[in-house]
Protein backbone atom coordinates (compact mmCIF):
# COMPACT_ATOMS: atom_id res chain seq x y z
CA UNK A 1 0.00 0.00 0.00
CA UNK A 2 1.45 3.27 -1.01
CA UNK A 3 1.00 6.04 1.70
CA UNK A 4 2.59 9.80 1.16
CA UNK A 5 4.15 10.94 4.86
CA UNK A 6 4.69 14.30 6.11
CA UNK A 7 7.74 13.72 8.24
CA UNK A 8 10.35 16.57 9.53
CA UNK A 9 8.37 18.97 6.82
CA UNK A 10 9.26 17.16 3.83
CA UNK A 11 6.65 14.76 2.40
CA UNK A 12 7.95 10.88 1.95
CA UNK A 13 6.64 8.10 0.20
CA UNK A 14 6.87 4.46 0.90
CA UNK A 15 4.92 1.31 -0.36
CA UNK A 16 4.37 -0.36 2.69
CA UNK A 17 2.53 -3.54 4.25
CA UNK A 18 -0.85 -2.00 6.28
CA UNK A 19 0.23 -3.27 9.12
CA UNK A 20 3.33 -2.13 9.03
CA UNK A 21 4.03 0.22 12.19
CA UNK A 22 5.12 4.12 11.47
CA UNK A 23 8.57 3.31 13.49
CA UNK A 24 9.01 0.18 10.98
CA UNK A 25 8.52 2.55 8.14
CA UNK A 26 10.33 5.45 9.52
CA UNK A 27 13.67 3.37 10.24
CA UNK A 28 13.43 0.61 7.45
CA UNK A 29 11.87 2.91 4.49
CA UNK A 30 12.67 6.50 5.34
CA UNK A 31 16.33 5.78 6.80
CA UNK A 32 15.58 8.13 10.02
CA UNK A 33 16.43 5.68 12.69
CA UNK A 34 16.96 8.32 15.26
CA UNK A 35 13.40 6.89 16.64
CA UNK A 36 14.40 3.91 18.46
CA UNK A 37 12.38 0.35 18.88
CA UNK A 38 12.51 -0.39 22.98
CA UNK A 39 9.32 -2.11 24.48
CA UNK A 40 7.39 -2.20 21.26
CA UNK A 41 4.53 -2.24 23.84
CA UNK A 42 4.03 1.62 23.89
CA UNK A 43 5.30 1.78 27.33
CA UNK A 44 9.05 2.96 27.32
CA UNK A 45 9.28 5.89 25.22
CA UNK A 46 12.53 4.88 23.04
CA UNK A 47 10.08 5.28 19.76
CA UNK A 48 8.36 8.79 20.55
CA UNK A 49 7.76 11.08 17.96
CA UNK A 50 5.57 14.20 17.41
CA UNK A 51 2.43 13.59 15.72
CA UNK A 52 1.73 17.28 15.00
CA UNK A 53 3.26 18.71 17.41
CA UNK A 54 2.33 16.29 20.30
CA UNK A 55 4.65 12.73 21.55
CA UNK A 56 2.66 9.55 20.09
CA UNK A 57 4.35 6.16 19.99
CA UNK A 58 5.58 4.88 16.63
CA UNK A 59 5.27 1.49 17.50
CA UNK A 60 1.29 1.62 18.45
CA UNK A 61 0.59 3.59 15.18
CA UNK A 62 0.39 1.94 11.65
CA UNK A 63 2.31 4.04 8.87
CA UNK A 64 -1.31 4.21 7.20
CA UNK A 65 -2.71 5.75 9.80
CA UNK A 66 -0.13 8.39 9.87
CA UNK A 67 -1.58 10.19 7.00
CA UNK A 68 -2.53 13.64 6.91
CA UNK A 69 -0.46 14.11 9.91
CA UNK A 70 2.59 16.02 10.47
CA UNK A 71 5.19 13.95 12.02
CA UNK A 72 8.57 14.97 13.46
CA UNK A 73 11.39 13.08 14.39
CA UNK A 74 14.52 14.17 16.42
CA UNK A 75 16.07 14.07 13.01
CA UNK A 76 13.74 17.09 12.76
CA UNK A 77 14.80 19.22 15.21
CA UNK A 78 18.33 20.01 13.88
CA UNK A 79 18.01 23.52 12.74
CA UNK A 80 21.01 22.66 10.14
CA UNK A 81 22.78 19.76 9.18
CA UNK A 82 25.49 18.98 12.00
CA UNK A 83 23.59 22.30 14.61
CA UNK A 84 21.96 20.85 17.79
CA UNK A 85 18.43 22.66 18.46
CA UNK A 86 18.31 24.23 21.90
CA UNK A 87 16.77 21.05 23.65
CA UNK A 88 19.39 18.97 22.41
CA UNK A 89 22.05 21.01 23.39
CA UNK A 90 20.69 21.08 26.48
CA UNK A 91 20.73 17.38 26.99
CA UNK A 92 24.22 17.53 25.88
CA UNK A 93 25.58 20.28 28.19
CA UNK A 94 23.82 18.80 31.33
CA UNK A 95 25.09 15.16 31.17
CA UNK A 96 21.14 14.80 30.11
CA UNK A 97 22.12 11.12 28.60
CA UNK A 98 24.41 8.26 29.04
CA UNK A 99 23.84 5.54 26.46
CA UNK A 100 21.60 7.83 24.38
CA UNK A 101 18.46 5.17 23.97
CA UNK A 102 16.04 6.82 25.34
CA UNK A 103 17.17 10.41 24.28
CA UNK A 104 15.27 10.84 21.73
CA UNK A 105 12.07 10.22 22.99
CA UNK A 106 13.27 12.67 25.54
CA UNK A 107 14.09 15.53 23.82
CA UNK A 108 10.95 15.11 21.23
CA UNK A 109 9.19 15.12 24.57
CA UNK A 110 11.13 18.02 26.12
CA UNK A 111 10.38 19.81 23.25
CA UNK A 112 6.41 19.11 23.18
CA UNK A 113 6.20 20.53 26.52
CA UNK A 114 8.56 23.75 26.13
CA UNK A 115 6.44 24.40 22.75
CA UNK A 116 3.34 24.33 25.65
CA UNK A 117 4.34 25.79 28.39
CA UNK A 118 7.80 28.39 28.21
CA UNK A 119 7.86 28.65 31.88
CA UNK A 120 6.83 24.33 33.38
CA UNK A 121 7.82 23.87 36.97
CA UNK A 122 9.91 21.11 38.06
CA UNK A 123 6.64 18.69 38.83
CA UNK A 124 5.43 19.96 34.96
CA UNK A 125 9.00 18.24 33.50
CA UNK A 126 8.70 15.24 35.48
CA UNK A 127 4.73 14.97 34.82
CA UNK A 128 5.90 15.21 30.74
CA UNK A 129 9.09 12.75 30.97
CA UNK A 130 7.06 10.09 33.09
CA UNK A 131 6.15 8.07 30.28
CA UNK A 132 9.53 7.92 28.94
CA UNK A 133 12.18 5.59 30.84
CA UNK A 134 15.73 5.93 31.61
CA UNK A 135 17.79 3.43 32.88
CA UNK A 136 21.15 5.34 33.17
CA UNK A 137 21.01 9.33 34.03
CA UNK A 138 18.15 8.57 37.19
CA UNK A 139 16.17 11.37 35.70
CA UNK A 140 17.85 14.31 37.36
CA UNK A 141 20.10 15.55 34.57
CA UNK A 142 17.54 15.32 32.43
CA UNK A 143 15.04 17.67 34.45
CA UNK A 144 17.49 19.58 34.42
CA UNK A 145 18.29 20.00 30.53
CA UNK A 146 14.44 20.71 30.13
CA UNK A 147 14.95 23.36 32.65
CA UNK A 148 18.28 24.81 30.97
CA UNK A 149 16.65 24.36 27.64
CA UNK A 150 13.13 26.50 28.87
CA UNK A 151 15.54 29.27 30.20
CA UNK A 152 17.54 29.55 26.90
CA UNK A 153 13.84 29.53 24.57
CA UNK A 154 12.50 31.97 27.34
CA UNK A 155 15.91 34.59 26.59
CA UNK A 156 15.77 34.15 22.74
CA UNK A 157 14.06 36.38 20.71
CA UNK A 158 12.40 34.73 18.30
CA UNK A 159 8.97 34.14 18.58
CA UNK A 160 7.24 30.72 19.36
CA UNK A 161 5.55 28.43 16.70
CA UNK A 162 1.90 27.87 16.63
CA UNK A 163 0.81 24.52 18.56
CA UNK A 164 0.74 21.55 15.52
CA UNK A 165 3.36 23.39 13.24
CA UNK A 166 6.58 22.22 12.41
CA UNK A 167 10.09 23.01 15.20
CA UNK A 168 11.53 24.41 11.82
CA UNK A 169 9.00 25.86 9.77
CA UNK A 170 9.35 29.76 9.45
CA UNK A 171 8.14 31.91 12.17
CA UNK A 172 6.91 35.32 10.90
CA UNK A 173 6.04 38.24 13.97
CA UNK A 174 4.04 40.57 12.48
CA UNK A 175 4.26 42.70 15.50
CA UNK A 176 7.85 43.10 14.73
CA UNK A 177 9.04 45.94 12.22
CA UNK A 178 12.72 45.21 12.07
CA UNK A 179 15.38 42.14 13.15
CA UNK A 180 17.21 43.41 15.60
CA UNK A 181 17.55 42.06 18.72
CA UNK A 182 16.28 43.94 22.28
CA UNK A 183 19.20 44.43 23.90
CA UNK A 184 20.30 42.03 26.36
CA UNK A 185 18.01 39.23 24.35
CA UNK A 186 19.96 36.64 22.81
CA UNK A 187 20.26 36.57 19.26
CA UNK A 188 18.54 33.32 17.82
CA UNK A 189 21.73 31.70 16.95
CA UNK A 190 23.35 32.22 20.04
CA UNK A 191 20.03 30.47 21.68
CA UNK A 192 20.21 27.11 18.81
CA UNK A 193 16.90 28.19 18.03
CA UNK A 194 16.06 26.30 14.94
CA UNK A 195 16.54 28.68 11.59
CA UNK A 196 16.33 31.61 13.24
CA UNK A 197 12.76 32.24 12.54
CA UNK A 198 13.97 31.50 8.94
CA UNK A 199 13.64 28.39 6.39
Amino acid sequence: MKVSLEVNGRTCEADVEPRKTLLDTLREDLKLVGSHAGCEHGVCGACTVLIDGEPARACLMFAVQADGYEITTIEGLAPAPGELGVVQDAFCETHGLQCGYCTPGMILTAHALLNRNAEPSREDIVDAISGNICRCTGYGQIVEAVELAAERLRKANVPRNERGAHPNAPVNDPAAEHDAPQEGVLEAAEADTPHGGRW
